[in-house]
Parts: C-alpha cells; sequence; structure tokens
C-alpha cells in the first residue's frame, strides 16, 4: 500500500489488470533466462527485457518475490533468475537516487544517506532504507539522552524532539555530549573498530556496523558524526590517509589553522588527538591538506574506494560481484575517470560477459584518452573474436553417460558427494572422463600425486561453502547423510531437491541426457541399503 495514497480514487479493477498482466510478463521473462544465459559465466547481457518494462516496476518485483518465497525445494532455477532480475532491476532503482543525491549542493548531501546508498546497492536483495537506519539511530541518541540527562540534567540535548535542528554552542556542553557518546557506544554498547577483520566488505555497510556493532574508521566515523550532530554537535569529516578521522572546531570554527582543532577517532572508541597525535596514528608525517574538510562525495568515493581494493585482493564469484558492484558506483560519480572504465572493461572482458558493453566502453576510453589506443585496441580485438566464437557456436556439448569413452564414469550429475580428503559436502554438475585443465593447474594442484593422476574422470561439484571445484573420482564417494547444498548457483543446474539428490534443469539434462535416471538409481540404491 506504500505506492497508493490513501486520499486518491484508485480503479481497483485496472490495477488488478496491471498486476496480473506484470505477473505473465515477469514468468514469461524469468522462464526465458535459463535458456539464454546458461552458457554465460555470470547472467549479465544489460537484461534488455527487464530494462524496458511497459508495467509499473513494483509490480513486477512483486512477482518476483512471490517466485521467491515459494517456500518448497520446487522451481529452483526459476528463483535463482528471479533473485538475478530482481538484484539488477533493484540497483537500477538505487543507482537513480544516487544520481540524484550526487546532484545536491554540499550542505544538502547528508554522510549517512550517502552510506546507505552505497549499501542498499551493495546489497539490493537486502531490506535496507534510509528510515529504518535512522530509526535504529534514533535509539542509540536516547540512549546518549538518558546518560547525559543523569550528568546534567539541564543540558539542552536532553530535551531534543525528534527532527529539531539542534545547535550546541558552548564548548563545555558540546564535550558532555561527546563523553556521553563515547560511554554509550564503546562501553555500553560495545562498538568497537574492526581490528581483526579489517578487510571484510560487512565493515563497510552501516546497516551491518549497526548489526554487529563493529566496522573501519569510516564507518564509524559516518555513525559518530550522525549521533553528534542529531545532538548539535557539529563535526567535519577528515580524508585523512590511511585512518579515517573527524575533527572538533571547539568554538573556532572555519579556522584555517590545523593546530585549532581536535581530531576524533571514532575507530579509537572516540578518543581525541591532536595534530601530532594523529601522525603517530598513521607513523608517518603528512601535509596540512590531509586535515582540511571532506564533503559527502569525497567520503562516498573513499567508501567506494575501499570495497573496489576489497573485490580486488580475491578471486572469487563473490568479490567479482563486489568488484563490479563498486566500479558501478565510482563510475556513476566519476563517469569519466579513465582508470576505472579500463578496470571496468577488463573485468567484464575477463569474465567473458556482456561483450557489447565492453567495447561500448572502450570506445568511450578512446575517446576520452587517446593515449590509451594500445591497450584499448588489444581488448577491442579479442572481444570481437569472443562475440565472433559465440555467434558460431552450434550448440551445447553433449555428454552421453553410456558411450565407450565414458565406461570409467562412475557418477551422475545430481548426486550429492563427500570429499574424502577434504570432508566437504558437494553436488556434482558435470564431468569429464580425463583431467581437461591445463598443465599448469594440474601441476599447481599437484593432481600427479594422485594415484591415477590426471587420467581419470574429474567431476565439477558445488561445494557447500559456496565455491565451484573440479575433483578427480578418486577423491569422492556418495555422501551416506546427503543433504541440500546451500550454494548460490544450485538453481543455475538444477530444477528440484528431491530428498537426497538433485533433479538437473532442462538445460542441464540436455548436456547430460543419461544421467538424471542414473542418478535416480542411486539415490534408490542408497535409501534400501540404508533401509
Amino acid at each position: 500500500m506504500k505506492y497508493y495514497n490513501q486520499t486518491d480514487s484508485v480503479n481497483w479493477l485496472e490495477e488488478y489488470k496491471e498486476r496480473e498482466k506484470a505477473g505473465l510478463k515477469a514468468q514469461r521473462i524469468v522462464a526465458s533466462f535459463s535458456k539464454r544465459f546458461f552458457s554465460e559465466h555470470v547472467p549479465c547481457d544489460g537484461f534488455t527485457d527487464v530494462e524496458t518494462l511497459d508495467c509499473p516496476s513494483h509490480f513486477f518485483e512483486d512477482e518476483l518475490m512471490s517466485i521467491l518465497n515459494t517456500g518448497d525445494r520446487k522451481g529452483l532455477t526459476w528463483k535463482y533468475y528471479a533473485k538475478k532480475i530482481l538484484y539488477f532491476l533493484r540497483q537500477q532503482n538505487i543507482l537513480k537516487k544516487l544520481k540524484t543525491y550526487l546532484q545536491y549542493s554540499a550542505d544538502e548531501q547528508s554522510f549517512l544517506e550517502g552510506a546507505v546508498l552505497i549499501d542498499q546497492y551493495c546489497n539490493p536483495l537486502s531490506e535496507i532504507s534510509l528510515k529504518g537506519i535512522q530509526a535504529q539511530i534514533d535509539d542509540i541518541v536516547a540512549k546518549v539522552c538518558e546518560f547525559l540527562k543523569s550528568k546534567n540534567p539541564r543540558h539542552p540535548s536532553v530535551d531534543r524532539k525528534a527532527g529539531e535542528v539542534l545547535i550546541v554552542s558552548q564548548v563545555e556542553l558540546q564535550s558532555q555530549v561527546l563523553d556521553a557518546m563515547n560511554y554509550v557506544l564503546y562501553e555500553q554498547l560495545k562498538y568497537r573498530g574492526n581490528e581483526v577483520d579489517y578487510y571484510n566488505s560487512q565493515n563497510s555497510y552501516i546497516h551491518q556496523v549497526l548489526i554487529r556493532r563493529t566496522g573501519i574508521p569510516i564507518s564509524l566515523s559516518v555513525l559518530y558524526l550522525t549521533i553528534a550532530k542529531q545532538l548539535g554537535v557539529q563535526l567535519e569529516a577528515v580524508n585523512f590517509p590511511s585512518h579515517f578521522l573527524l575533527r572538533w572546531s571547539q568554538g573556532r570554527e572555519r579556522s584555517t589553522n590545523i593546530f585549532d582543532y581536535t581530531y576524533i577517532d571514532a575507530f579509537g572508541k572516540g578518543r581525541q588527538l591532536n595534530v601530532k597525535e594523529c601522525e603517530y596514528l598513521i607513523g608517518h608525517h603528512v601535509t596540512e591538506e590531509f586535515y582540511g574538510v571532506a564533503t559527502a562525495k569525497e567520503v562516498l568515493q573513499r567508501m567506494v574506494g575501499n570495497l573496489l581494493n576489497i573485490g580486488k585482493r580475491e578471486s572469487t564469484d563473490q568479490s567479482y560481484q563486489l568488484l563490479r558492484d563498486s566500479l558501478d558506483l565510482y563510475l556513476a560519480m566519476y563517469p569519466d575517470n579513465v582508470q576505472h572504465l579500463m578496470l571496468q572493461a577488463r573485468l567484464y572482458f575477463h569474465l567473458g560477459i556482456w561483450p557489447e558493453k565492453v567495447l561500448d566502453i572502450l570506445q568511450h576510453i578512446q575517446a576520452l584518452d587517446p593515449s590509451q589506443q594500445g591497450a584499448v585496441g588489444y581488448l577491442v580485438q579479442h572481444t570481437l573474436e569472443h562475440i565472433d566464437r559465440r555467434k558460431e557456436e552450434l550448440g551445447p556439448d553433449v555428454k552421453l553417460h553410456f558411450e565407450e569413452k565414458h565406461r570409467d564414469i562412475c557418477y551422475s550429475v545430481g548426486l550429492i558427494m563427500k570429499h574424502k580428503r577434504y570432508g566437504y559436502n558437494c553436488v556434482i554438475y558435470g564431468w569429464d572422463p580425463a583431467c581437461m585443465m591445463g598443465r599448469e593447474w594440474i601441476r599447481n594442484m599437484n593432481v600427479h600425486s594422485l594415484p591415477h593422476g590426471p587420467h581419470q574422470p574429474f567431476y565439477n561439484v558445488l561445494v557447500e561453502d559456496g565455491s565451484c571445484r573440479y575433483a578427480a573420482q578418486e577423491n569422492l564417494e556418495p555422501n551416506p547423510e546427503p543433504r541440500e547444498i546451500p550454494h548460490p548457483d544450485i538453481g543455475r543446474y538444477f530444477e528440484e531437491f528431491a530428498d537426497t539428490y538433485y533433479v538437473a534443469n532442462a538445460e542441464l539434462e540436455i548436456r547430460y541426457p543419461d544421467d538424471l535416471e542414473l542418478t535416480r538409481l542411486a539415490a534408490q540404491e542408497t535409501d534400501e541399503t540404508d533401509e
């Protein structure tokens, strides 16, 4: 009902028709995705059908949520693609909000709103709202007021009303607010800087900071600054190298002398520092420019930069997604940044997705900076080759289990397995009669130390920890207690979990047409043995 004004007269029959039409369209699109995107490493082709919806987007999202909320173990492929489309749709909406936000004047840009937009974009399937985050912060503010009242019942911040713009001018009264904040945040609520797991992306998401009560300097500073502002103390963001800080004027506002400010380390339990102590914090001297005020856009840039660096640290599907999301955010703020445009083009090229988009990016880079011609030309050539190969593909590679060359294959797709050496649970989604990886991989994985080496069947498996692995047959055995595998790509390959095994979806069955019956028989034999 949030989409309807109670005072408006609504033709509910027409609204119902629109919802029905949106639902049917959503089902058609979701049903088509498996065939269209099964061979892509990451389903992404611009989602052109979704970009040109001729129905209200909230109805379309409602249908996608209906698909996702079906509680049984069936329809896994539909759920997989409904989730992908919902992810895309919500990100597009958030990106529009971010671009509107960036049009505000610097004074109108809220640090908290910016942090929430980043959080929402990187976690579009989570229910995160500025209103909800603000309500949680209001609860902390109320606790600070309660403690402040016990120390100074007459303090002007104690009787503030919700939404009231309060300014506390006296330095002593400001100091009392900061002392109360430090007690409530760090002593009572146990907020802390996450020194143990510093490079975890969760530290950058404001909703996770509030849940886990830990973060990095910049996320904790946004929280600290927001609370202080609501209580009448104006703090400023300082884009200090290696360790984000806040500064407090103590009555000397607009001073250009860096020594006129006290610097606050929200990561270090709100401790107050002078200039020399700030340098001790990072271990070296810095020039005065690093003590200056940072705008909300600069703070957002640094938050996104942190996420970019985290995404670069690993080579997993999860890190690639973070890299894609943070690049989208960065380029929304700085659309002509050649370095990040090139990184985006290389990332898409590496993942083998959306080659037409890669060409668009490269063309834009060439127009911005002709000196990039060498790198651009190399990527253009190989991207065009990729497009040509895709056009020449005759169809899927079909593997028949009963062919003579596959006689050594013991297992079939859909079986729940256990790794003998590492103990992980997994499900098979593909197989080869011998190891198909290159010499370097075989050497790095020490495959030759196995009794049968690379000359034995190898299986593609989805592992319960979210990874995809390539395992030798001699290292796998049927799991005596088969259970669901919580892997994000399950729906890409399987339609249903049938209590003890997975049922291949239509696309996987085309590639392994003999396996479904073999999997059913194997699962049945296991059940009879258990009985």
